[in-house]
């Protein structure tokens, strides 16, 4: 059950990451919709801002050339022109002014008497310059009111969009992580969890529902049928491998004799495990909870698997004990923290390495040997049932039930490998109101 760790990519210092909550869909349709929004604001605006600015110089201009034309007509027949006006206007624009000397007529706007003015000039007899201007800040009022209102509306339109479309965007994110939700609790061994959305929900996010309840229904049909052939199996074999047995206590002794008498023990053994995964699948065991003393659990299950370990004939496995807390008296199933320690205990000895310590701390009990460390794909996915690591022999059961026997007591069973080497079990027991220091 154990293996070589692969190697792990470690990010540079330099690497900079961005917050979880960015790669959210939420966020990322967020920041689609306000830059949709913002874009199509902008276009939008330019256009009415362009189209209505024509409109109003267009009108401004025509305003002034039509006065430009009644001033010409009042200088032409020698009548007196407004002042600021005709021949001695003031205020004309220089690039206006240098086109009506040229001979042509034009528009541009200036100032006159300190406001903003549209003016309009031309030439007159003699080399003159003739010009007109009218009011041009209205105009100008009325362009920067337009343009507060576009921007006012924009924002108005981005936040009602940004409302509507994350109530949406909500509404969809909220069914996918209850669908990834199901999908969880379907991995952690809850095959009965199903999403069951509303037959009426025609999208995609329907479609990935309706295709977890299906695989999950598919899944658990057969895994059902693997359980009840796993137990109907070993129901089976216990009969004939009972009569095995005492048929191979009747041989003459030898060494044949005990060749068979060991492949049937082995064989026995192999079906009590998957009698025992069996019931464990079923999640029909029941707790004969009572107060122990922790310590003393630990070194009885030491003492009942030691001596069964198999070892070279000049060596002795022994495993140690160290109590690094005050000894606690807990409420558990004795039977069940035994067979969980003395398959953790076993499994350090036969694929790990001395020394094998067991460490009571608390509540909180930790196998630990020297071996080459737990595989990768065990501390990932936990144990599992006929995978074994490399040229290790073993069905993988030990730490199968280990792991199912702890879900039975409620307690937490987490495997690692410790920086500087081995392998570490570490079996934490639920918390019990019964759970106290015993009496000096």
């Amino acid at each position: 059950m154990r293996g070589a760790r692969g190697p792990q990519e470690i990010p540079g210092p330099g690497r900079a990451r961005l917050p979880a909550w960015t790669a959210t869909l939420t966020w990322k349709a967020a920041v689609f919709i306000t830059l949709m929004c913002c874009g199509l604001a902008a276009l939008l605006g330019t256009l009415v801002h362009d189209a209505m600015t024509r409109q109003t110089v267009g009108v401004a201009r025509e305003r002034a050339l039509a006065k430009l034309d009644r001033i010409t007509d009042l200088y032409e027949s020698g009548a007196s022109t407004p002042r600021g006006e005709g021949v001695r206007a003031a205020g004309v624009p220089p690039e206006l002014r240098a086109l009506a000397a040229s001979g042509k007529r034009g528009t541009a706007v200036g100032e006159h008497r300190g406001r903003s003015a549209m003016w309009a000039a031309g030439p007159a007899d003699r080399g003159q310059v003739i010009a007109a201007s009218v009011d041009y800040s209205g105009s100008e009022e009325t362009i920067a009111d337009l343009d507060r209102a576009i921007l006012g509306s924009s924002a108005l339109a981005i936040g009602a969009t940004l409302l509507i479309g994350a109530f949406g965007v909500t509404r969809i994110t909220r069914r996918l992580h209850q669908t990834a939700q199901v999908a969880r609790r379907i991995s952690a061994g809850d095959l009965d969890a199903r999403v069951n959305g509303s037959p009426r929900g025609k999208d995609e996010v329907a479609a990935v529902s309706s295709a977890l309840d299906t695989m999950a229904s598919s899944l658990q049909r057969k895994l059902e049928s693997e359980r009840r052939f796993t137990a109907d199996v070993a129901h089976e074999l216990r009969t004939p491998l009972t009569g095995l047995n005492a048929a191979a206590e009747l041989l003459p002794p030898g060494r044949p004799a005990e060749l068979v008498r060991d492949r049937v023990q082995a064989m026995r053994s192999l079906t009590e495990d998957l009698l025992e995964i069996s019931r464990l699948d079923t999640r029909s065991e029941r707790l004969e909870l009572d107060s122990y003393d922790l310590p003393t659990l630990a070194a009885r299950a030491i003492a009942a698997t030691s001596p069964t370990t198999p070892t070279p004939p000049t060596t002795t496995p022994t495993t140690s004990l160290v109590i690094s807390s005050t000894p606690l008296r807990v409420e558990t199933d004795r039977r069940r923290l035994e067979r969980i320690l003395g398959n953790l205990i076993a499994n350090a000895h036969k694929h790990g390495a001395a020394p094998v310590t067991v460490t009571v701390d608390g509540s909180t009990l930790t196998v630990t040997d020297a071996g080459p460390g737990y595989p990768e794909y065990l501390l990932t996915g936990g144990p599992q049932r006929f995978r074994t690591e490399g040229m290790n022999k073993g069905h993988g059961l030990g730490l199968t039930i280990a792991a199912g026997q702890a879900r039975t007591l409620g307690a937490t069973l987490t495997f690692t490998n410790p920086p500087p080497g081995g392998a570490q079990a570490r079996l934490t027991l639920p918390a019990s109101p019964r759970q106290h220091a015993p009496q000096q």
